[in-house]
């Protein structure tokens, strides 16, 4: 890691550091740009021919796993979204304020922000493969944002603005964190407040701070010192572990059922839904008891067909997943196959093209070594050794298309045979999906029947109550809403009518639901899959050209390559 030390100067000055000193201060600060990003690449320190051959190999971004963008000048981050396999990223002494624009870099393990001038900690929550963190000398006035990174080994925050211990407890989150630094911040410089013991009691996995060991002896006495603290920070802990384990289930729980399409049915919550907005259903339980035990029977009634839609839809999504896991296994073993195919052509072509272009090399190196001693262009070594680059040319061309035929023939074969095996997954799924209905409308069939015979018992047992109440002469006890009923004796019929309506619509919305989404889950899976596999096909057929057309230019190229080397030999 890079030294974390500043003089006493650059501590004191209110501006932190002062980087235009030392970084280009004659130029505008920038923005990272795909030039900035081949630039660094291309100044990799490579040394002698290994040098040579990184320069002329074609820039291909999915493979730099590397990149030193320190003293640039840089104001803003940009472009990385090019290098998604990108492992280690130095962004050091440059002018950042702002953490941003790195959310596709989640294979990134190691990342340099020091020395720059961020004021807070934000956007990594997308780095969960982090291991080493240095935010060193910034602007940073807060701990926060960083309890999602739970691969961080190494963390440096030292020489900021932070004043407060809160939030180093969130690094008990953090399981593999063993180096920590907080030194040069003013938390650290309070005389009353030991932060290194606070951070050895609260700690425990933490083995390095400040890059010195923390020793048992210190870690027991810090405990004593700063026991109450670590008591409330152990019980806020717990909670929230607790917490984070019920989210969990939760959130687990209601994906599975939403992917079954059976959410919010698996308890009573149709039921409940039934008499939502049911205006005539509410004034008909007014009767009391007997309706209420009737609702209950109804009630039961309803949980029992719904549970039996919920298993059915649970038992079908775990047919489905199965299915679906065995397509992609397939898919993953053909494109196997085919890379590996494809990686033998380029591993022959690369050893053909190092051999041929040495041939190239010595041949340039002969005419141009000739034309410098002044022979004539017309000279006999000259003509021959022309007449072998011709031959080279024509035979690297050949080799090249042969190549470009072999791996498009591959890809091609490829996207074919992954067209025609989604087909043949659409069809099974459309099969398993249509299933499924057919079994769920079954019981959403049996549902509407239990509502209609709810909705019968219930005008019998109303009627029976109002007859009984004319007969004993207390229509006084009979609710006001149902009072109409006495003179219209049709009042009872509309009311269980309506009752009925609003109930067995409710149940047709929710079946409507389960088919309509049952097949767009079909129908955007498939749209998704083709959409992926149209992206992959074009990117790789771009991939095959464009490196097969850098290739190429490397070869005409070589002449000027060894007219500059032969140039800085005679300087």
């Amino acid at each position: 890691m890079m030294k974390e030390s500043r003089n006493d100067n650059d501590k004191n000055d209110t501006n932190r550091s002062p980087l235009e000193d030392i970084v280009y201060s004659e130029v505008e600060p920038g923005i990272i740009t795909r030039e900035m990003i081949e630039a660094a690449y291309l100044e990799e320190g490579y040394k002698g021919e290994e040098s040579r051959l990184h320069r002329i190999e074609p820039v291909v971004y999915d493979r730099i796993a590397s990149l030193r963008l320190d003293f640039k000048n840089i104001l803003r981050i940009d472009h990385l979204w090019m290098l998604p396999n990108l492992t280690k990223l130095s962004l050091n002494c440059n002018k950042i304020e702002t953490i941003e624009h790195l959310d596709m870099l989640v294979n990134l393990k190691e990342l340099d922000l020091s020395f720059n001038y961020i004021e807070r900690i934000e956007n990594l929550e997308k780095l969960v493969n982090l291991e080493v963190l240095s935010l060193f000398s910034n602007l940073i006035v807060k701990i926060e944002n960083l309890d999602n990174l739970e691969k961080l080994v190494i963390l440096s925050i030292g020489n900021n603005l932070i004043s407060s211990p809160e939030g180093i407890e969130r690094f008990r989150f953090l399981p593999n964190l063993k180096v920590l630094n907080l030194e040069g911040n003013p938390l650290a410089q309070e005389s009353e407040f030991s932060l290194s013991d606070y951070i050895a009691a609260i700690l425990p996995k933490l083995k390095y701070y400040e890059y010195v060991a923390i020793g048992d002896e210190q870690r027991e006495s810090a405990r004593r010192r700063f026991y109450r603290e670590l008591r409330e920070i152990e019980t806020n802990e717990e909670m929230e572990l607790q917490a984070r384990s019920q989210k969990l289930r939760e959130e687990e729980n209601a994906k599975r059922l939403s992917v079954s399409f059976v959410e919010h049915l698996n308890e009573h919550q149709l039921y409940e839904s039934l008499w939502n907005g049911d205006e005539d259903g509410r004034i008909l339980m007014m009767i009391g008891e007997a309706a209420n035990d009737l609702a209950e029977e109804y009630g039961n009634d309803i949980f029992e067909l719904t549970q039996e839609i919920y298993k059915l839809g649970l038992e079908k999504y775990d047919e489905r997943q199965r299915e679906i896991d065995k397509f992609h296994q397939s898919i993953e073993q053909g494109h196997l196959e085919i890379q590996q195919m494809g990686h033998k052509i380029l591993e022959d072509f690369s050893k053909y093209k190092d051999t041929l272009f040495e041939e190239a090399i010595s041949c340039h190196r002969i005419i141009e070594a000739r034309l410098m001693r002044g022979d004539d262009a017309e000279n006999e070594e000259v003509i021959k050794q022309r007449d072998t680059l011709d031959r080279i040319t024509t035979q690297f061309d050949d080799t090249v298309n042969n190549v470009w035929q072999q791996l498009m023939s591959q890809e091609l074969q490829l996207h074919e045979a992954t067209e025609e095996t989604t087909i043949n997954f659409q069809r099974k799924m459309q099969e398993m999906i249509a299933k499924f209905v057919e079994q769920a409308q079954t019981h959403f069939g049996q549902l509407r029947d239990v509502a209609v015979h709810f909705s019968e018992n219930l005008n019998e047992i109303v009627s029976r109550f109002i007859a009984t109440k004319l007969a004993m002469q207390d229509i006084k006890s009979i609710p006001d809403p149902l009072r109409i009923c006495i003179e219209d004796r049709e009042a009872i019929g509309n009311l269980i009518a309506g009752m009925k309506d609003t109930h067995t619509q409710k149940i047709d919305e929710r079946e409507d639901r389960l088919i309509q989404r049952s097949k767009e889950f079909v129908e955007n899976m498939i749209c998704e899959l083709n959409k992926d596999e149209l992206e992959r096909n074009r990117a790789k057929i771009l991939e095959i050209n464009t490196f097969l057309d850098l290739v190429t230019e490397n070869l005409q190229n070589l002449q000027q390559e060894v007219q500059d080397e032969l140039q800085n030999n005679e300087n």
